[in-house]
């Protein structure tokens, strides 16, 4: 059986690498005999590194020669010394990137591939490095151990190898063991290696630190049917793609060079080395495979990666955006002039830095976005960075910034690609990166609005000169129609690429977290106790009655039950004991309970070995007090990872949060208590997914109790992310069969659509108010001619329009403009029928009998072939409630944090301070120059030179500020937009009115009207007109800034002036300048009362030969109303009073409920706020 056993493997690997794998030459050790080319002291080949030596850097050699006197063996000793030296100092991959230097002589240890064929020289040397394999090599001096293959580059050894045969009866498991009990990780050689691989026929596997029993093997397998292993190879050995792929020459050397890094020790520890990093298999193919495809195919093809969780993919597309920065086609033509990462991973940015500056050693190859959409356009525009990192939402503002970008190609690398890849933001990308203009031919689309529709349409579809990588783990039907290929044979969506959550479980990357799953079922019987029996909405009130049991103290009391003693008796003692787990719950007043309930239980017991925390956003109205997870926790939220990750807590009760990013290894046990559905069931119960294996001590499985879904409910959630994810096509028809079903209502006239599309795509300063008019009767017809369920038929359908147009436009190529007409219209109509509406559940009924039954336990099974998802059209999203003003409770918020005891009046202290710097010129002008994020960072230092000014006021309050960093960002974060905000509007009234001017310059305390009180267009008084200046003082007036009104300023920042409203003053004799101002007092006061009258300043201003009107607005003391006048087209005029504040750029009335809130937060303590 000798010509079977590993000695015949081991030749059969080394006489491929020579003869097919472009090697040099094949060496074969003697334990017995002095080796005549390796050095085992030096751990270097000697013979090699000469000749790759003398035949590329002869000159260099030559000098450093006689820099050793001429002595020829001296030279070679000293060298080979200093390359030894270097290698321990600096490790071998930045050795053999970047050479050595002896004596101030540079010699370079190999030569990589240039991205190019520009330069002959180049190539020539990359021809000239040495491959060799050496066979059963003794490392060890006095020793007479040998290792199966070792691979060098010039002499210097940068794998090693243990091969086993199953013929023999040995495996890939004996030569993992072997590593780990008979090779010394202190060895020369073996700390130096890049790699070592444990290989047999069938499987393989890699290291890149010996650490005796406690090294860790990862499998560098192909992957087989989806799951771990290797396919069949109809030629020989499964594990042939390891010599005759990855060991092959330039396969090797480019590997080597452009993938292999290194992350440096963390700053501070002593303990931990440097962790090399080596590509599994999948990132390495996959990223060679894209680069191959779009070095062959050019710009404009997209492909999507579907890498599971625990696939490395923040490494994957480090490499990838490195390659694709640099990639030449055959003709050594640049593939991509940019590419752009989007991501909302901070770490992923870093990652990108430090990998990319270990492959170059050049700065500002890598740029990240974070200020604005400036910076964004103008590392787009420059040449230096060739890879940028940004997030898709700072695209939309891109536009505004620059007229048109070079004509380039661009690659466009999406981390976590998913749907809303296909909406507005994604379409505003490519319509600046892209290059399709959807010009009109000769004789065709004449029509202003008609050439702007016919450019939306163009930067829907694909871009000639734009390539997507896209990378998800869970791809949806959207992404797969979006990034996905076409398979021929199934008619499928397929990824490009692929790596499964079933090869990631069974390759121990991620647990199965459906290996133990359980599930519970509650029934339960309400009685309605109250006389009356009021008609509900059927569905509405299903909901309500769900969630008045499921928030019921008996609910929760046999559910806390469960719950701990399950976790004392079967969670509690895995990990070591440091075993946590997580109650999922549908919402925050859900959680809240949950967790009173937990710790009753707990507390009732006597139990202390079960804490229980809390996470949910906001605050909570709970039981006629005010809940925060700090305050539920008992120290700041910030602080709710770190102290789960401690001793004290075991148990995590989370609302909407902590549920998708959160890394927790510890993570046991999860306990669900809302219903999950489709990617939400994978995302949140992949949270146990994460593996735990430090010290000895590993996390061995998972387990799930579900209050709430069935087995067979999660099992179809999972299915399609097991395998493969594919999607079917879906038809192009279904866009116009979505706009037909509209018709049936009668609410969308043709005549309307065009009249309203073309006001939306033009510019001036009363297209606005025209759009609504344009709307107005489509509105009408909507809430005065359809029945309330026609009316939630329609909204259905309206909204299914709008998101089929948005996605399929982008990947179908569609070339109809009146469909595109059509989505503007119904895009800006959807906003003004939007449903509303709840039921709650009426006091008087009664929870009368509760029961929790197990109806499951095992293992979810999944198939793990191929899962399909449809796209699904339907559903809207959720509405915000806005945060609370943060200064009105900025005192207790500080006293439940950090301990303090301050009275609310205390605050008194900070506003003091933050009153200084606002009243400061250098503060205000920084203000209003900077972005939030930079001026925080002036900020910060100011206000702590404000605090200690403020000393002799309160040495308490000033000496915690100072002392406790933690306490200073929760102030700051307060405080920032206040004094930003007020110091912002300061300016304003002072500065040079012209700076106030632009097309993009408004904002929440900057409005321009462009008159008074005449149409802008025709000059012809219209009293109502001047509702719209009274309504923005108010809002001023309400708000914590104030703000300025530009009088005489067309909404795109143009002069205008008041000559139109100077003509329509009664007594022409009268200074217009005087008559304007005390107009304008007369109807402030008529509006909201003499009072206001002293919140406002007008100050005329003569600007490129036109008057305008400064209004200054300073923020009242008490809350205003304001009469004003209303007219509809063609209908009577009407006068309303009502309560109005400032969003973003725009003003708007606050309903009876909303004004009451808004005043408590505003101006609490007074009559008002009661």
């Amino acid at each position: 059986m000798s010509n079977v056993d590993e000695a015949a493997f081991e030749q059969f690997i080394c006489d491929w690498l020579v003869g097919s794998g472009g090697y040099d030459a094949v060496k074969i050790g003697n334990p017995k005999e002095p080796q005549q080319d390796f050095d085992v002291v030096r751990a270097l080949d000697t013979f090699e590194l000469f000749q790759f030596i003398d035949a590329t850097q002869r000159p260099e050699w030559d000098k450093l020669v006689t820099l050793y006197g001429g002595d020829i063996t001296k030279a070679q000793k000293g060298l080979a010394d200093r390359v030894a030296k270097e290698q321990d100092k600096r490790g071998t991959v930045d050795v053999l990137r970047h050479g050595v230097v002896d004596l101030g002589q540079t010699i370079k240890l190999a030569f990589f591939r240039p991205a190019s064929g520009l330069s002959p020289e180049l190539i020539e040397r990359y021809g000239k490095n040495r491959l060799t394999v050496t066979r059963q090599l003794p490392y060890e001096a006095g020793s007479t151990k040998t290792l199966d293959l070792c691979l060098f580059v010039n002499g210097v050894p940068v794998a090693t190898a243990e091969l086993k045969n199953h013929l023999t009866g040995q495996t890939v498991a004996q030569a993992v063991e072997q590593y780990r009990t008979d090779r010394d990780p202190k060895n020369t050689l073996l700390k130096r290696a890049v790699v070592h691989f444990a290989v047999d026929t069938e499987q393989a596997a890699m290291t890149t630190r010996l650490a005796g029993k406690a090294t860790r093997f990862l499998p560098f397998n192909r992957g087989h049917d989806l799951g771990a292993g290797n396919p069949p190879n109809p030629d020989g050995h499964r594990t042939a793609y390891l010599w005759e792929r990855v060991w092959q020459r330039d396969a090797w050397l480019d590997l080597l060079n452009r993938f292999v890094h290194v992350e440096p020790t963390p700053k501070g520890s002593k303990k931990q080395a440097p962790l090399t990093i080596f590509p599994r298999f999948h990132q390495w193919d996959a990223v060679l495979a894209m680069t191959n495809a779009a070095r062959s195919n050019g710009a404009g093809d997209d492909y999507l990666v579907e890498h599971s969780a625990g696939s490395g993919k923040s490494n994957t597309i480090a490499w990838l955006a490195h390659r694709l920065s640099s990639l030449h086609n055959d003709a050594d033509e640049k593939v991509f002039d940019k590419v752009v990462v989007i991501t909302d991973r901070r770490v992923l940015d870093k990652q990108l830095q430090d990998t990319v500056h270990q492959f170059e050693h050049v700065h500002g190859v890598v740029q990240r976005i974070d200020e604005d959409s400036t910076q964004l356009a103008e590392a787009l525009t420059g040449q230096q960075a060739r890879i940028i990192i940004t997030t898709l939402q700072k695209f939309p503002y891109v536009t505004e910034k620059i007229d048109s970008l070079p004509d380039r190609t661009y690659a466009v690398i999406v981390d976590e690609a998913h749907s809303s890849q296909t909406g507005d933001s994604a379409t505003k990308l490519k319509q600046v990166l892209g290059s399709a203009d959807g010009a009109a031919a000769p004789g065709e689309l004449t029509d202003p609005a008609e050439d702007a529709l016919a450019a939306a349409v163009a930067a829907r579809g694909k871009q000639p000169n734009l390539s997507f990588f896209a990378f998800t783990a869970t791809p949806k039907a959207r992404t797969l129609e979006l990034f996905g290929r076409m398979d021929q044979g199934t008619g499928r969506h397929v990824p490009f690429h692929l790596y499964s959550m079933r090869q990631a479980i069974e390759e121990g990357f991620i647990l199965d977290v459906l290996a133990s799953y359980v599930t519970y079922k509650t029934y339960w019987n309400i009685e309605n106790t109250t006389p009356d029996d009021p008609d509900f909405d059927p569905g509405k009130a299903r909901a309500a009655i769900a969630k008045f049991v499921a928030l019921h103290e008996h609910t929760l009391a046999q559910k806390a039950e469960v719950i701990v003693e399950h976790f004392r008796e079967n969670v509690a003692h895995r990990i070591g004991g440091m075993a946590k787990a997580m109650v999922v719950t549908s919402s925050r007043e859900h959680a809240a309970r949950y967790v009173l309930a937990l710790r009753k239980y707990v507390n009732d017991k006597g139990y202390t070995d079960v804490g229980v925390l809390v996470a949910f956003s906001g605050t909570l109205d709970l039981d006629g007090g005010t809940e925060t997870e700090s305050s539920m926790n008992g120290f700041p939220d910030s602080q709710t990872p770190a102290e789960f990750d401690g001793g004290e807590w075991q148990i995590l009760v989370v609302a909407e949060k902590y549920q998708t990013g959160f890394d927790q290894p510890k993570l046991y046990a999860m306990y669900v208590d809302k219903p999950l559905n489709g990617l939400a069931a994978v995302q949140t119960l992949s949270r146990l997914n994460r593996t735990y294996d430090r010290d000895g001590i590993r996390k061995d499985g998972t387990f799930v109790l579900d209050f709430r879904n069935d087995a067979d409910d999660i099992r179809a959630a999972f299915e399609p992310w097991y395998g493969e994810t594919v999607a079917p096509p879906t038809d192009p028809n279904l866009l116009y069969d979505t706009r037909h079903a509209l018709d049936e209502f009668g609410v969308l006239w043709p005549e309307e659509i065009e009249r309203t599309v073309d006001l939306l795509l033009a510019k001036g300063a009363t297209v606005t108010q025209r759009v609504h008019a344009a709307l107005a009767p489509a509105i009408d017809r909507f809430l005065y001619d359809l029945e309330e369920d026609e009316q939630e038929r329609f909204r259905d359908d309206l909204g299914r329009f709008v998101r089929t147009y948005a996605f399929l436009s982008q990947v179908v190529a569609f070339t109809d403009i009146k469909l595109e007409r059509d989505y503007l219209y119904c895009k800006a109509l959807a906003a003004f029928v939007k449903a509303d509406g709840s039921v709650a559940v009426h006091p008087d009924v009664e929870l009368t009998h509760l029961k929790l039954e197990q109806t499951f336990e095992g293992s979810v099974t999944l198939d793990g072939t191929v899962g399909e998802v449809v796209s699904i059209f339907g559903g809207t999203g959720k509405m915000h409630e806005p945060e609370p003003e943060p200064l009105s409770n900025i005192i207790a918020m500080l006293n439940e944090r950090f301990g303090t005891s301050w009275d609310p009046k205390d605050r008194v202290f900070y506003d003091t301070v933050a009153e200084k710097l606002i009243e400061r010129s250098d503060i205000q002008q920084q203000a209003s120059a900077n972005s939030p994020e930079n001026f925080g960072l002036i900020l910060a230092k100011e206000f702590q030179s404000g605090v200690l000014d403020q000393l002799g006021t309160s040495e308490d309050m000033a000496l915690a500020y100072i002392d406790n960093t933690e306490l200073q960002g929760e102030v700051l974060k307060a405080y920032l937009p206040f004094i930003q905000g007020k110091a912002k509007v300061a300016h304003q009234e002072h500065c040079d009115v012209t700076e106030l001017l632009g097309p993009d310059r408004e904002s929440a305390s900057l409005e321009y009207k462009a008159t008074l009180r005449t149409h802008q267009d025709s000059g012809e008084t219209f009293k109502p007109l001047e509702s719209a200046s009274l309504k923005t003082i108010a809002a001023f007036m309400n708000g914590r800034e104030g703000g300025t009104l530009l009088i005489g300023v067309s909404d795109d920042g143009a002069i205008h002036g008041l000559d139109s409203d100077y003509s329509s003053r009664s007594k022409q004799d009268q200074d217009p300048r005087d008559w304007f101002q005390q107009h304008l007092s007369n109807i402030v006061s008529t509006s909201m009362g003499d009072a206001a009258v002293t919140n406002v300043r007008a100050q005329m201003l003569h600007v490129d030969g036109h008057d305008i009107c400064r209004v200054q607005v300073y923020p009242s003391g008490f809350p205003v109303d304001a009469t004003v006048i209303k007219q509809k087209p063609g209908g009577p005029k009407e006068k309303v009073t009502e309560f109005y504040v400032r969003g973003l750029n725009g003003t708007k009335a606050l309903d009876v409920v909303e004004k009451q809130k808004y005043i408590a937060q505003r101006w609490p303590g007074t009559p008002e706020a009661s």
